[in-house]
């Protein structure tokens, strides 16, 4: 049975915990939850879990070296388990898509994203899929400032919402595949529900 590595990206401590940098993380906390595979903490460099859910064997993986350095953590988990770059699912904020939407595809450049480019460098390649977890653009201000600070509190009362439409997501992918995954989930608005 072939192996699924699903990556959330973010930033390790408490300070960092609910800013929109760390979409990634909240959305891989929720299937960890849900799915009944707990995280351990495997050395200074990642928090895994390994379980099955709905048929497929999983290893979650929340780097712990900072968002630039991500890629060190996915590199060494997928190359341990022999995972190939089609076998993973990296999970990251996105500043293109509006709050509330998620958005899955396949390939593509790192759009400015150090998480991913990170893992683009060190693991060489970007053909993996990624489920992008709209965080809007700020309407002023600097964008590291942005990212790196906690979702409004409008946004917090829908949080919940996009974590468990980005779940959603994730179970319709393993069942329904990428293509239809896509059309059923990509326009859908969590703010709406």
């Amino acid at each position: 049975m072939a192996v699924k590595l699903i990556v959330g990206l973010g930033n390790p401590g408490s300070r960092y915990q609910w800013t929109r940098h760390n979409a990634g993380f909240m959305v891989l906390d929720r299937l960890s939850h849900q799915a009944g595979i707990p995280f351990v903490k495997k050395g200074t460099s990642c928090f895994s879990g390994e379980g099955f859910w709905h048929g497929h064997r999983l290893i979650l993986l929340k780097p712990q070296t900072f968002m630039n350095l991500s890629g060190r953590s996915v590199t060494e988990v997928a190359r341990f388990y022999k995972i190939s770059c089609e076998e993973i699912i990296v999970v990251h904020d996105d500043l293109d898509i509006p709050f509330g939407r998620v958005r899955l595809k396949k390939g593509g450049g790192h759009g400015g994203h150090n998480g991913l480019r990170s893992i683009f460098s060190d693991f060489g390649s970007g053909d993996f899929i990624r489920l992008r977890i709209g965080i809007g653009r700020p309407v002023r201000g600097d964008v590291v400032d942005y990212v790196l600070h906690p979702f409004s509190a409008n946004e917090m009362q829908d949080l919940a919402s996009v974590l468990d439409g980005a779940v959603d997501t994730l179970e319709s992918l393993f069942s329904d595949g990428l293509e239809k995954t896509m059309s059923l989930y990509n326009n859908r608005d969590y703010l709406t529900l």
